[in-house]
């Protein structure tokens, strides 16, 4: 089984430099145990916890437009828009996603249904 790892994207809007360029295609990999350990040890995240998922964000996504570097000033500097955009992405890359088989009671068709967590509909 091949897992993808990584997967792009197009920002709503795009983050501005201090140049004036905007950036809104980039990359993001999937997330790892460790991305999500070593950041409840962040004092940043320790003090404020909706703090977290810039930080997480800082670490996974990995190329945004030219820059030379995506961190979490550059990740706290985005519109809401588009941090909103990649925490939606976040969560759909790296959630637990489970096909099953149904069968329809009525007319015996056959389908897979997708569940976005486990035991969610």
């Amino acid at each position: 089984m091949d897992i993808r790892e990584e997967f792009e994207f197009t920002l709503p809007l795009g983050y501005k430099d201090k140049d004036g360029v905007v950036h809104k295609t980039g990359v993001m990999r999937r997330s790892r145990a460790k991305d999500e350990i070593v950041l409840l040890q962040d004092m940043r995240v320790q003090r404020n916890r909706a703090y977290l998922i810039i930080a997480l964000l800082g670490r996974v996504v990995t190329q945004l437009g030219s820059l030379k570097d995506v961190n979490t000033g550059v990740i706290e500097n985005l519109f809401a828009s588009d941090l909103r955009f990649l925490e939606e992405m976040y969560n759909r890359i790296n959630e637990d996603e489970v096909m099953i088989s149904v069968k329809c009671p009525e007319c015996g068709a056959g389908f897979e249904k997708e569940f976005g967590r486990l035991g969610e509909l």
